[in-house]
Order: C-alpha cells, then sequence, then structure tokens
C-alpha cells in the first residue's frame, strides 16, 4: 500500500510534472500561501490510508506528492514550511502508534537532497527506541550513495538513534543525469550487495571497523525484485543468526503483482517460527 502522488523533474528537458498544478503558476509563487491545500490534501489522504493498514505493514510517501511549495523548497534541499512539518508529524506519529512504519521514497535529484534531509530529522524524532518507525531510502545505481549512507551513518552513531535504512536499485534512470548513474548495471548490482552486506557485517567505510566508529543501530528494508540478491542477502542474514554473529533486522519488499515469485521463495524458506522483525516478506505497493 503506498500513497503515491508525486512531482518528477526531468534532467532532460529541466521541468518538473506534477499532477493538477499549473507549473508557471508555482514559479511565479501563486501558490505559496500561509496554509497550502496541496500539503493538506495530502496529509489528509495520507492520513485516511492508515485505515487500510494492519500492524507490521509499511505505507511507503513520496514528499513530492504536497506540491510546489514543498518541492520548492527540496530543491533548494531545505526544510519545507511549518505546515509540512505538522503534516509529517501527524502522519508519524499516528502509524508508529499503530505501528505501521513509513518508508520516505527517494524521488528526482533534483528535489531528493531535500527530501534526504527531511527524513533524517524523521527518523532522529521517531526511531528512539532501538527500532526504526521510519526509513530513508537508498538508490544503489547512483554513484554516491555509499558515500551518502557512510555520512549518514554519523548521526545515529553520536545522536543514539536508528538509521531506517530502505535500499533499493534505483527507478529514475530515464529522467535522471545520466552522469550520475553508474555507467553499467553490473556496478549497480555490486554497489547494492556492498551495501546489504556491509549492514548486515555492521561494518560500512569507518563504522563497526577496528579503531573505527562504533556502528549505530540500523533496520534494513531490501526493496528488491531481483530474486537472485533477495535470497543471497537472506542466506547471508540466516548465516550470521546461526553462527551467533552480529547483525542487523531485515525485511523485504516487492511491489504487489510485480514480483510475487520472488515474495513467494522467500514465504518458503522462512520457518513457522521465524521472526518477522529479522526475515519477512511485505508486498509494497
Amino acid at each position: 500500500m503506498t500513497y503515491a502522488k508525486e512531482t518528477v523533474f526531468d534532467s532532460q528537458t529541466n521541468t518538473s510534472h506534477v499532477l493538477g498544478v499549473n507549473p508557471q503558476a508555482a514559479e511565479q509563487g501563486q501558490l505559496m500561501d500561509t496554509h497550502c491545500p496541496h500539503i493538506e490534501a495530502w496529509r489528509e489522504g495520507t492520513v485516511k490510508t492508515i485505515k487500510l493498514l494492519d500492524k507490521g505493514d509499511y505505507l511507503p510517501v513520496k514528499l513530492t506528492g504536497t506540491g510546489p511549495s514543498v518541492t520548492q523548497a527540496f530543491s533548494a534541499g531545505e526544510i519545507p514550511s511549518q505546515q509540512m512539518i505538522d503534516a509529517l508529524g501527524e502522519i508519524c506519529t499516528k502509524y508508529k502508534d499503530r505501528n505501521v512504519r513509513i518508508l520516505v521514497d527517494a524521488e528526482s535529484q533534483h528535489f531528493q537532497r531535500g527530501i534526504h534531509n527531511m527524513a533524517l530529522e524523521l527518523m532522529r524524532k521517531f526511531n528512539r527506541d532501538g527500532y526504526a518507525h521510519v526509513f530513508n531510502t537508498y538508490q544503489a545505481y547512483l554513484k554516491s550513495t555509499s558515500y551518502t549512507l557512510a555520512k549518514d551513518l554519523a548521526a545515529p552513531s553520536e545522536e543514539g538513534f536508528t538509521l531506517g535504512l530502505k535500499l533499493v536499485r534505483g527507478a529514475y534512470i530515464t529522467s535522471e543525469e545520466r552522469s550520475l548513474i553508474h555507467n553499467k548495471k553490473e556496478a549497480t548490482d555490486e554497489a547494492y550487495s556492498g551495501i546489504a552486506q556491509g549492514a548486515l557485517r555492521q561494518e560500512i567505510e569507518e563504522f563497526g571497523v577496528k579503531n573505527g566508529h562504533k556502528f549505530p543501530s540500523v533496520n534494513l528494508f531490501l526493496a528488491s525484485h531481483n530474486e537472485a540478491s533477495v535470497l543471497a542477502v537472506y542466506q547471508w542474514h540466516q548465516q550470521r543468526v546461526t553462527c551467533g554473529l552480529p547483525t542487523v533486522p531485515v525485511d523485504f519488499g516487492q511491489l504487489h503483482g510485480m514480483a510475487d515469485e520472488v515474495s513467494f521463495s522467500l514465504l518458503q524458506l522462512k520457518g513457522p517460527d521465524g521472526d518477522p522483525r529479522s526475515t519477512s516478506a511485505q508486498h509494497v505497493g
């Protein structure tokens, strides 16, 4: 399940595309009222969606669905208006109370710096009980992702909150600036596996290694339709658990109806007494 209204930035045409908004009006500031109706509609729709979800479910959210005032802030790498912050606070509180976790989706790089900063602030506030209620999304097809993740580990390591790490390959290859993305699929696969293995070992860059920084609390969510990747991560995790080695909780997710064979394979591997917080298959979408 997801509430998936969004804005997409096309790097080839240098334009944003958002449902129901006149881009020229947005550029002229005609929609920058103190109380933004787009934020309110998004807040209301996201809050209503909770009725469709059960304990232990996930809700992916696309923050650019809140309209031009928010996307303008995100494109500048800034935190959005107080109205947006209040809406996110209400949503995260209601979903946490219901034990439904929020996946903040990665979006076009034109907006991603602001989205990323907002997700970190939400994790800093809501992931304080040793468990990730909010996840940020890291796209392995970007050349910068390994560096970005290593930098992000500093805050939870120093401040004591849990980093929610949702790992994907990436979904905006047709609209992103091509130079930001690995030149070959094999490089993306290597980055994806490397990040997943590092999280499972609790060793990423200078975190968790000898004479390095303490590895922080991390919850891992693997979103992939690649069966080989998913099963490999499952086996790595099981090996560490069996050997009594430190690792992180892992969940898996696929878009409903697009890779059911992967979800079914995971469910067959999971024993009847398996811990759903460690190894579980989720349909997202």
